[in-house]
């Protein structure tokens, strides 16, 4: 990844271009599957490069202003929402007869690994990735035309911001012991259960939630539905307070006697699970790609801190200890982008990738939180104060470690797949 083309140290303009744009461009050139050049060197195609090299451009142009005071106080940027909308983020997955781009899943992580290398604001970001994930990509996948007609060219332009409403307390990462309970009556489904954790929840207009319609069939009786915020019956809850990732919104989500059409049924009767797993897949793979840009970004700032800040009569880049530390920051990126890259590589070519995903989320995570601790290391002190903006970077990175399943299920998953 390079930075966006310059002139007298400027960017140029061309970040203020939307991004169908760039894939239209990209599109005429090889399309979907030329956007990676070599699988090993994940070397972009030079149009797909200018695709990420805008989005670097619109990052650093028009989001994260005043984030940190927006951290500090928990406030969601609805205008950075909807630029990101407009600049044609929020559509990048979504087929263009819904109004989306059309993108690939490769295309789209260069995209998201720019706008992280671009912003600070992770956590927009996240929810962007909650959105998409979670919630937009569901409903492409199983939603019936008229459902997909409805929902997703809001979903696209930002007129609506979904959540994902599957985690309960007392079911985290054990999705099948849900308590949330569907019962069909004629043709409604009535909802009863408590979920948590759930990104975007106080700004949501839209839910993909879950449910058992008989806790004894295990996962054969959990079912999808999508749930509109206007539904009588669901109660935004708790507002939850997280360590990191402050600028996305998460809250508790209650569903009294709520009344959903049959036709709001995401998918058959029991293959809620089949629809989580795919969700899940597409998530894993993705939303650590922003991650990526952090990373990259970080490991600039250190190494040209360490060029210039000066104890003892040296650099402090001279001593060994701390080069170090900026040696296994640069090693972490070069062997997590493969494994990111990889999952996009084989899903445009319509193969699994839980085993990769798994894995990916697993390394890129852990590795996140090291590059973090290790920067704060390189910048001591100042690294420790909330104005030079590392401090919440390692916060929000700890949080990759729990969200999409812990590092411990990742490692469940990858045992599985490896028939342990």
């Amino acid at each position: 990844m390079r930075d966006p083309p310059r002139r007298d140290g400027k960017i140029q303009v061309a970040h203020q271009e939307p991004l169908a744009q760039y894939s239209q461009s990209a599109a005429g050139g090889g399309g979907r599957f030329a956007a990676v050049v070599s699988i090993s060197s994940l070397e972009l195609s030079e149009e797909w490069q200018k695709l990420q090299d805008g989005a670097i451009g619109f990052a650093r142009s028009e989001l994260g202003k005043d984030i940190v005071r927006r951290d500090r106080e928990e406030e969601f940027s609805r205008e950075d929402w909807k630029k990101c909308a407009d600049f044609g983020v929020l559509g990048m997955p979504v087929a263009t007869e819904y109004g989306g781009l059309g993108l690939g899943i490769t295309e789209v992580i260069a995209v998201m690994e720019g706008l992280g290398y671009g912003t600070s604001d992770q956590g927009l970001l996240f929810s962007i990735n909650a959105h998409m994930w979670t919630s937009t990509m569901p409903i492409s996948l199983y939603g019936t035309p008229e459902q997909k007609q409805r929902y997703l060219p809001r979903l696209s332009s930002g007129e609506w911001i979904a959540a994902n409403a599957a985690s309960e307390p007392e079911a985290g990462s054990d999705i099948f012991s849900m308590r949330t309970r569907a019962e069909r009556r004629g043709d409604w489904y009535v909802l009863n259960g408590t979920k948590t954790f759930v990104t975007n929840a106080q700004v949501a207009d839209l839910f993909v939630a879950y449910a058992t319609l008989e806790p004894r069939l295990g996962s054969m009786g959990i079912t999808a539905f999508l749930i509109e915020r206007d539904t009588p019956g669901i109660v935004i809850g708790k507002r939850l307070e997280k360590m990191g990732l402050r600028t996305s919104p998460m809250a508790e989500v209650i569903f009294e006697d709520c009344a959903v059409p049959v036709l709001n049924r995401l998918g058959r009767e029991g293959r809620g699970v089949a629809v989580f797993e795919s969700s899940m897949e597409w998530e894993r793979g993705c939303i650590l790609a922003n991650y990526l840009g952090l990373m990259r970004r970080q490991l600039e700032r250190s190494i040209q801190y360490a060029q210039t800040r000066k104890q003892f009569g040296k650099t402090i880049g001279k001593f060994q200890s701390l080069a170090n530390r900026i040696v296994n920051m640069k090693v972490r990126l070069d062997t997590c982008r493969p494994l990111v890259y990889k999952i996009g590589w084989l899903k445009e070519r319509g193969q699994a990738a839980m085993l990769e995903a798994a894995v990916a989320k697993l390394y890129v995570s852990e590795c996140l939180v090291a590059n973090c601790q290790d920067a704060i290391q390189v910048f001591g002190g100042y690294g420790y104060m909330v104005d030079q903006q590392i401090e919440r970077e390692l916060r929000d990175a700890t949080g990759s470690t729990l969200y999409s399943g812990t590092t411990e299920i990742q490692r469940n998953l990858i045992a599985r797949c490896l028939g342990l």
